[in-house]
């Protein structure tokens, strides 16, 4: 009953982390913005090697950083390093359900630079330690 419950948890995260085009009421986007926002987000779910800064992706997509980060923010509700950080939340909650032991190597595959830092993105998104989630999604 715990995996099952704790595996509808996943699954609900992760639908989460596809983000719906915000916009004002009675607001238009512009075509060439939101076609922006779907190739970056698009870029960061593929895991483009370009998509791990926003100086990378911004010249991947042929904009400036700002432009990039402005558009997406507006559009999103939230900034890139945001967005990125839920889908490899995601992504780690899936390899923790899926049993993965060595944090070391999740993190790195993950693209977190150690970790301890895929432990903080994990405390700062969900409250809650990867061992503490490994039990849970168990």
């Amino acid at each position: 009953v715990m995996t099952i419950r704790a595996s509808a948890r996943s699954r609900r995260w992760c639908n989460c982390c596809k983000l719906a085009v915000r916009r004002e009421p009675g607001e238009r986007p512009s075509p060439g913005r939101v076609e922006l926002v779907e190739r970056a987000r698009e870029a960061i779910l593929v895991d483009d090697p370009s998509s791990t800064s926003l100086v990378a992706l911004a010249d991947r997509l042929g904009t400036s950083p700002y432009h990039l980060s402005r558009t997406f923010s507006h559009h999103t509700g939230m900034g890139l390093t945001r967005y990125r950080n839920r889908i490899r939340v995601s992504r780690a909650l899936q390899r923790l359900e899926e049993g993965e032991s060595d944090l070391a190597q999740l993190a790195v595959v993950l693209g977190f630079s150690d970790q301890a830092h895929l432990t903080r993105t994990l405390g700062r998104e969900l409250g809650q330690t990867p061992h503490r989630l490994r039990r849970l999604l168990q």
